[in-house]
Order: structure tokens, then C-alpha cells, then sequence
């Protein structure tokens, strides 16, 4: 099983960006999280971020026949990008949504996600925790579809 982790804007500056709503982790700490996760699951994986719409869409693109399924934290691009959202639902992969803080109890203009709508499980407001969270229900979700 291999699974594409990726992640948008801003968020390689965890632990600098409003560490109150993001925590005081940066962002080698999610990586290693992720790779523990992925290694103790027997998952193969791939990270990648980027604060580009278009490096997003196209490594989305990417995806399809590399990998089984995405973990995807789009970031502010969760409340704006109706391309990643096409793209998502282009490649037809499984994909698990993330966010970091609970975006349900923060300004109105997060509450959309576009993102979300190819996503079959969101998970939020689980700090860190939430990619563990993520990756382990992608993991049964796809061993369920095999």
C-alpha cells in the first residue's frame, strides 16, 4: 500500500505560524510522525508540501497509478481551490482530508471545503494527531475496498 501525504501552504512554518492554533511542533516533527506511522502500518509513503496551487494540483495529478490513496491537508486552499478539488476528483483516489486546528470554530469564510467534498473522512482540531488519525482510517478504508 502506498500512500501520498500532502500538504499545502504555510504549514512548513508549523511551530512559527500561530503556534496557539497550530502547537509548538514544526513541521520535521509531523514528518517524523508520518514516517512512523506509515513504517509501523507497513505503509509506503510520500510527503510533499508546497505553498503552490499548481505544484498541489499537478502532484494530485500525479497520484494516480503511484498510489493508493492521499492524505491531503490543503491548507487555506481547503476554502479556495476549486481546482484541487477537481483534481482530487479526477484521479478518483481515496482521499482523507486534515486540518490541524478545528476550522469548524474558526472564521466564517473556513467553514466550505472544497477539498472535502472528494474526501471520504475528514479528520480536524487533532493537532499532529490528526495525519496518525488519517493514515490509519485510510489504511482500513482501502484494505476494506481490496
Amino acid at each position: 500500500m502506498t500512500v501520498l501525504i500532502l500538504n499545502g501552504p504555510n504549514l512548513n512554518l508549523l511551530g512559527v505560524r500561530e503556534p496557539e492554533l497550530y502547537g509548538r511542533q514544526d513541521y520535521a516533527a509531523l514528518t517524523a510522525l508520518v514516517e512512523e506511522t506509515c513504517r509501523t502500518e507497513g505503509i509506503e509513503m510520500e510527503m510533499v508540501q508546497s505553498n503552490h496551487e499548481g505544484v498541489l494540483v499537478d502532484t494530485i495529478q500525479q497520484a494516480l497509478g503511484r498510489f493508493d490513496g492521499i492524505v491531503i491537508n490543503p491548507a487555506a486552499y481547503t476554502h479556495t481551490s476549486v481546482a484541487i478539488l477537481d483534481a482530487l476528483k479526477a484521479v478518483a483516489l481515496p482521499a482523507v482530508e486534515v486540518h490541524i486546528s478545528d476550522v469548524s470554530q474558526r472564521e466564517a469564510f473556513r467553514q466550505i471545503s472544497y477539498a472535502g467534498q472528494a474526501c471520504v473522512k475528514t479528520f480536524m482540531g487533532l493537532g499532529l494527531e490528526g495525519y496518525r488519525q488519517a493514515i490509519l482510517y485510510l489504511k482500513e478504508y482501502l484494505n476494506e475496498k481490496r
